[in-house]
């Protein structure tokens, strides 16, 4: 079933979507490092730090969690191994296929920012979900990838925000405290 998602989206493929396909993934970076460059620009300015600390922290979490870990322990292999005879318009990467990294990062950044900037998030929440949609457009990762890297990053960035509300409410209330003294 899932191959037939990929031939559907192979059956689109035209000039003009390469074109805006191959941008967004070359907009991302091998590891998503716009993440990282749009994290550490929000930790700039102090009405954004907080989102831009969940951001990198979470980006962080994808790395270790889904990069590191889950990649090799799934094992999974990518469509393109499996199918050479679609046409790539990117070099074959060499990894494994689950979860799809990139849009953990995506969705792990989106949810972040949403979750601190609600309208600024429903944006990029849809960018995030352009980023997973390239990495089938591009025969690299399958739907499922895509749904498991989306969820994974979804949920390290609720995990993320939630503790580190937690952690600044207890700064606060501690330093309330310690001016009460």
């Amino acid at each position: 079933m899932e191959f037939s998602i990929l031939y559907a989206i192979q059956n689109i493929r035209n000039p003009v979507l390469d074109s805006i396909i191959l941008a967004i993934t070359n907009i991302m970076g091998s590891y998503g490092q716009i993440w990282l460059i749009i994290g550490i620009v929000l930790c700039i300015f102090k009405k954004t730090r907080s989102c831009g600390a969940a951001v990198l922290i979470s980006y962080a979490l994808v790395f270790l969690v889904g990069q590191c870990g889950l990649k090799d322990l799934i094992a999974r292999a990518r469509p393109c191994h499996l199918d050479e005879t679609v046409e790539l318009l990117v070099k074959r990467p060499s990894s494994f296929s689950c979860p799809s990294t990139h849009s953990a990062w995506a969705f792990a950044a989106a949810t972040s920012i949403l979750l601190y900037f609600r309208k600024t998030g429903i944006g990029v929440m849809v960018v995030a979900a352009l980023i997973g949609f390239s990495r089938m457009y591009l025969f690299v990762h399958f739907p499922t990838d895509v749904l498991f890297g989306a969820v994974l990053g979804i949920v390290l960035a609720l995990v993320t925000v939630k503790i580190q509300k937690l952690v600044n409410k207890k700064i606060n209330r501690n330093a309330e405290y310690g001016q009460v003294k």
